[in-house]
Formats: C-alpha cells, sequence, structure tokens
C-alpha cells in the first residue's frame, strides 16, 4: 500500500469500471446486452428447466443461450452448480472486455465478490426432490459438491488461477449485487486490492418461484413495473460481473473506461420480512449521494429496483420523490425486460447503467401502457430514448429492508473526480 504521512487521511484512489461480464436472458456478453437494452428486448417465455405442472402461470426469463463450456476452461463444468456455470462464465467475459488475461492477475491483490438470493438452490430443489422420492442415500454427492454458495467466489477464483485473492460471497438477497459492488469499491478505492471481480450469480429454482406464487406476487404474463395494470414479478436469472479497477491502473494500460464508481449508500432497516419501508430507501439515497459527493439534481437517471410488485413500486416511486422532489430523474425497470434476477438484479442494474453512460441511452421500461399515478415517474416507456448521461443512480432493495445504491458518473480525461474534490473542499 502507499505510506501516508502521520496523522494524514490514507489515499483514496479513483475507481473506474473496465470490464463487464453479462449472462441474462435478454443476451450473454455486453455487446448482446446493450443491443438488447436499446431494442428494448423481453426475456419472458414458458419455464423449462423445473416443473411447473399445476401452476395457473409459469413465465420466466430463463437464460437459454449460454454454453458453459466456452466460457469454462479450467475447472469441471460437473462440478459447478448452475448458478455457478453463470458466475464463472460472467467473470471470464468481464475480463475479456477488460482486456485482462488471467495470468496477469495471478499474484496481484484482489478481491472477489459475488452477491445472490438463492445461492445454489437449483441444485438443492433436485437433491430435496430424489430425497422425497427415494430417500436421502439416493442423493448424487456430486450434486451435494455444488450446493455451497460459497463455490459462486470460489470457482471464479479456481477457474482464473488466482491465488491471492478475498473471495466473498453475499446474501443479502435483492441487494447483493450492488453490496458486493460497494465492498469492491472500498477495497479498490483504500489500496486493499488491486482490482475486484464484483458483482451477482442467480438461477432461478422450483422453491423460490413457488414462495413468490404463493405471495400473490407472479405476474402471468410479462413483468409491468409503475404501470397501473401491473401484476407482479416474473422470476429470472443470470450473473453479472464487473471489473473494477484504480483509475490510474486503467490509463497506464490503455484500457477502456465505461464509467467510474463514485459511491454507494447500504442501510438496513428490518422493518418487515417482504414489505419495503419507503423512509428507509429514501435514507439509503441519501447517503449513497452524500457518499458519492453528488447532489440529487445532479443525477440523470435512475435505474430502479421496480418489481412489478404494488407495494414496492409505490413505495420506492415515493422515496425517489422524498428525496428528488417534483421533478425526479427520468426511472427505468431493467426488470420489465430481465424479470427478477434476485441477486445478479443490481448488478446486471450496474452494467446497464454503466453501458448507458458509455453508449449514450437510456433503456426503456418494456411492457408499458399507462403509469399507476401513485407513482409519478417517467419510466421511459417501451423505447430506449438517446441521453448525454452523466451520473446514474442504481437502486437495490432486498427483504428484510437491505437496500444498496451505487452510483455511477462519466468518465471524462481531465475531471479531477470526487476525492479530488473532497480534497481540495476539506483543506479548505
Amino acid at each position: 500500500m502507499s505510506s501516508t504521512l502521520p496523522g494524514s487521511a490514507p489515499e483514496r484512489h479513483r475507481v473506474v469500471l473496465t470490464g463487464f461480464g453479462v449472462v441474462s436472458s435478454i443476451g450473454i456478453g455486453a455487446t448482446e446486452f446493450t443491443e438488447s437494452l436499446k431494442a428494448g428486448r423481453s426475456g419472458a417465455k414458458p419455464i423449462s428447466i423445473f416443473d411447473v405442472e399445476g401452476f395457473a402461470h409459469s413465465n420466466g426469463c430463463e437464460v437459454s443461450s449460454f454454453d458453459p463450456e466456452q466460457w469454462v476452461h479450467n475447472t469441471p463444468i460437473s462440478s459447478l452448480g448452475r448458478a455457478s456455470r453463470f458466475a464463472v462464465g460472467a467473470a471470464r467475459m468481464a475480463l475479456q472486455d477488460a482486456g485482462l488475461e488471467p495470468a496477469r492477475l495471478a499474484d496481484r491483490r484482489g478481491l472477489i465478490s459475488l452477491g445472490t438470493t438463492d445461492g445454489e438452490s437449483y441444485e438443492l430443489d433436485q437433491l430435496v426432490a430424489v430425497e422425497l422420492a427415494d430417500g436421502p442415500e439416493r442423493m448424487d454427492p456430486e450434486v451435494v459438491r455444488r450446493v455451497s454458495p460459497v463455490r459462486l467466489s470460489t470457482a471464479i477464483a479456481q477457474e482464473l488461477g488466482l491465488t491471492n485473492v478475498e473471495a466473498q460471497t453475499i446474501a443479502t438477497a435483492c441487494s447483493a449485487g450492488n453490496y458486493a459492488i460497494g465492498y469492491g469499491f472500498d477495497a479498490v478505492s483504500s489500496g486493499e486490492a488491486e482490482f475486484a471481480l464484483c458483482g451477482g450469480a442467480d438461477a432461478m429454482c422450483r422453491k423460490t418461484f413457488t414462495g413468490f406464487y404463493r405471495l400473490g406476487t407472479i405476474a402471468p404474463e410479462c413483468c409491468q413495473p409503475f404501470d397501473i395494470n401491473r401484476k407482479g414479478i416474473l422470476t429470472g436469472e443470470g450473473a453479472g460481473v464487473l471489473v473494477l479497477e484504480r483509475l490510474d491502473s486503467a490509463l497506464a494500460r490503455g484500457a477502456t473506461i465505461y464509467a467510474e464508481v463514485l459511491g454507494y449508500g447500504l442501510n438496513c432497516d428490518a422493518y418487515h420480512q417482504v414489505a419495503p419501508n419507503g423512509a428507509s430507501v429514501a435514507s439509503c439515497m441519501d447517503i449513497a449521494l452524500k457518499n458519492a459527493g453528488v447532489k440529487p439534481e445532479e443525477v440523470d437517471l435512475i435505474s430502479a429496483h421496480g418489481t412489478g410488485t404494488k407495494a414496492n413500486d409505490i413505495t420506492e416511486a415515493h422515496a425517489i420523490r422524498d428525496v428528488f422532489g417534483t421533478a425526479p430523474p427520468r426511472t427505468i425497470s431493467l426488470k420489465s425486460m430481465l424479470g427478477h434476477t434476485m441477486g445478479a438484479a443490481s448488478a446486471l442494474g450496474a452494467i446497464a447503467s454503466g453501458l448507458a453512460i458509455a453508449h449514450g441511452f437510456i433503456p426503456p421500461t418494456i411492457n408499458h401502457t399507462e403509469t399507476d399515478p401513485e407513482c409519478e415517474i417517467d419510466c421511459v416507456p417501451n423505447h430506449a430514448v438517446e441521453a448525454d448521461l452523466r451520473i446514474v443512480q442504481n437502486n437495490g432493495l432486498a427483504f428484510g429492508g437491505n437496500n444498496a445504491i451505487v452510483i455511477l458518473g462519466k468518465y471524462e480525461e481531465g475531471h479531477e473526480g470526487r476525492e479530488s474534490r473532497e480534497s481540495r473542499e476539506s483543506a479548505a
């Protein structure tokens, strides 16, 4: 680490995003994902990866075009669960997108942080089915070994040969991707890590689909966030992994910079197991904006949690207006296209935010007919629009009141950045 004078504040590094890995129902990789976001493609289709007999409706946003053999080279694929395959594939994609060879990072201090809701519950579903039908002694030991959620992060390190990394799996449900990004931001900005691979991964499973179905929150056909006719979520799956590195490192190697991580905010209100708390959501936004050194009026776009349930959309929209006033930034929901990818949701949201900044567009909220008057936001209905985005806020809200919000900014050469502004203001 860099040395500092006694009594002085530790040196802080600017952190940028230089690589994205995407496994989703609307595209594999950053390029295909960008094209789908611009086109407003839907990933909704009948679920095929588990038995849905007996359910009145069973659409989901299933990943169908991912070939793990294309991305997993050094690990037996049979040793990886469905979510881990997504995570490992997305991590290799992210490094490739960043122009980084794993061998170049092998002995460098790094961090791998992956968020998840269900871990490898898809594998657990299979084991429970065998136990109920034939008894626990008939469980396949290989499937048992795939169940641990720790594998989401450790399998990445093993596959890429990264031997000097901390590997963490963060299980804060639907905001876990943002939690993982915040953890990576702290590690890289403080100098504790030279790079970080951060994001989230989840696979659709019968357990979670059934749970949401019994709550009455599964939409019959499609997800319609902020729409007056919305009927709930669609479960989804996938992975999003981001490469975080110091700005000076990215510039030295001539890397493409998608965006800069300006800051983040976390809180947990523990208000209710499933119901969101508006005051707490607004407070988390305030924390994130202050941490990023950003004023509310400087935010150009909000990538909302936007699940498409009655309670979430109204609560989140009211919280946004509490923070941003009567004319909030445009506020979109990617879940209209991707479904609810659980622990991957805010990671994919952060990637979409970075792509939107880099390519100058706002993804739409599709399936939209009429905005709920109780939401009062511009959700960019159905069609992407061109926009010069400088600051984007990415929301992640989770069961149990676990909220995590990340603020991204456009990188401009010669721009001093948040840390330089803070240093100057402190000196003054």
